[in-house]
């Protein structure tokens, strides 16, 4: 179930990651959802392909180590606004990010992960591929953004559905 137009229309996707999207994975019984606003939208290996960037102090990277899959949840609009604060500031080792920003999951379809029930783009997403960040083939005018050396590891997920809710 790919909506073409979705996978296509890129700068309408990338602007609304730069406003902050929901990354969520299930791994077992628990469920987390954190902000992103890095992203990747592409093709490589015949594979369309969404890569989301997660350092390993983060809640989420201990759940995508241990899941085979992801969502992303991007927003129609700004209503969302302080949920989307929110998930980028609090752990969700801490509490339940969905029961404090009163967020519905919604069963995805092709994946375990859910996706978040808001209006928006949802991408369901197979991981195929990771990376963790080699600092040495960092360009050093990036290093300013990694003050404590908290590299990401890099998801490259296959998307098997996209869709609007």
């Amino acid at each position: 179930m790919k909506n073409r137009s979705y996978l296509t229309d890129a700068e309408k996707i990338m602007d609304g990651i730069k406003s902050g999207a929901f990354l969520t994975v299930k791994a077992g019984d628990a469920v987390n959802t954190m902000t992103i606003g890095w992203a990747t939208l592409g093709f490589i290996w015949r594979k369309e392909i969404f890569m989301v960037a997660v350092r390993d102090s983060r809640y989420t990277f201990q759940l995508m180590e241990k899941s085979d899959n992801f969502t992303v949840t991007i927003p129609a609009d700004n209503s969302y606004r302080d949920e989307v604060m929110f998930c980028g500031t609090r752990s969700g080792r801490d509490l339940d990010k969905f029961e404090s920003c009163k967020l519905r999951q919604k069963q995805a379809i092709h994946v375990e992960s859910p996706v978040i029930d808001i209006p928006g783009v949802h991408y369901e997403c197979k991981i195929i591929f990771k990376s963790v960040m080699d600092s040495d083939q960092l360009d050093s005018t990036l290093e300013k953004l990694y003050p404590q050396k908290d590299y990401h590891t890099l998801y490259f997920g296959e998307i098997l559905a996209c869709y609007e809710n």
